[in-house]
């Protein structure tokens, strides 16, 4: 039996078994299996060395782990070490257990069709230097706020290394920039209902040029979104992103390339 997992804490709300199952039976994987598993953070050394002796065929990463998980790898890929952000794990040939980031182009794919310059992003946790990593290469300004400003100031002083134009500002929690053509919630508030973040938008009201756009894809309508789109913001939740990150995984994984269709979409609804 080949095993695959995802890794987190909490963990009851991912659906990644839901779509990696879902591509191992239509690709006919026979003695295959992707599951899920809550850990604490004690237990990420002992996920690695289940990678390293193929108890483990490949891992996935979600909160609270992308960023604690990497101190126990052998080694980064280049987008992994520039976000210092993990979301997969594979061994390579040489017994060596990698940690990869496809978050950037789960990302970078859920907004091909829509381009923004100004950004504000909310949020600083394991999973927003990759967002601020793909949008640092074509905004002019991105804008970074986060409850702990501490966390917010780091992941600036770490993306301006990579970033263009040194374009990323941090602002205090609650203070909002100029109307930006992107808002981005990377927190983990709305992952329960009715959590709201308490910020107040008004003056995006009745902007049909905005995207408001929540990681977050279960529930597929967080507070934040549901208020956006009230205003008359455009919305976005976070299935496309989940879904093309996860297709970069299963490609690293299987060497198939699976296919995004109508029927894996509906699943996450």
């Amino acid at each position: 039996m080949k095993k695959y997992l995802v890794i987190g804490n909490p963990i009851e709300h991912s659906l990644s078994p839901l779509i990696h199952n879902y591509w191992i039976k239509k690709y006919n994987l026979i003695d295959y299996v992707y599951e899920k598993r809550k850990v604490e953070e004690e237990n990420l050394g002992r996920i690695v060395e289940e990678v390293k002796m193929d108890v483990l065929k490949g891992v996935n990463i979600t909160v609270p782990f992308k960023k604690k998980i990497i101190p126990f790898l052998d080694k980064l890929d280049i987008t992994a070490t520039n976000t210092q952000s993990v979301n997969t794990l594979y061994k390579e040939d040489d017994g060596q257990v990698i940690g990869i980031n496809t978050d950037v182009q789960g990302f970078k794919a859920s907004l091909s069709k829509y381009h923004a310059k100004n950004i504000f992003v909310l949020g600083a946790g394991g999973v927003t230097s990759s967002i601020v990593y793909h949008l640092s290469l074509t905004a002019n300004k991105i804008y970074i706020s986060n409850r702990t400003r501490e966390k917010a100031e780091k992941l600036k002083n770490e993306g301006n290394k990579w970033a263009l134009r040194k374009n990323i500002e941090v602002i205090d929690w609650g203070e909002k920039p100029k109307v930006c053509d992107l808002v981005v919630n990377t927190t983990s508030v709305g992952l329960k209902n009715d959590e709201n973040l308490g910020l107040d938008f008004k003056e995006y009201e009745n902007n049909k040029n905005v995207l408001f756009y929540d990681l977050i894809y279960n529930p597929k309508e967080t507070s934040f979104l549901k208020d956006a789109r009230l205003r008359g913001n455009k919305t976005m939740n976070g299935k496309k992103m989940f879904l093309y990150q996860a297709h970069f995984a299963f490609y690293k994984w299987m060497g198939i390339q699976p296919e995004i269709d109508d029927k894996i979409i509906k699943l996450l609804d």
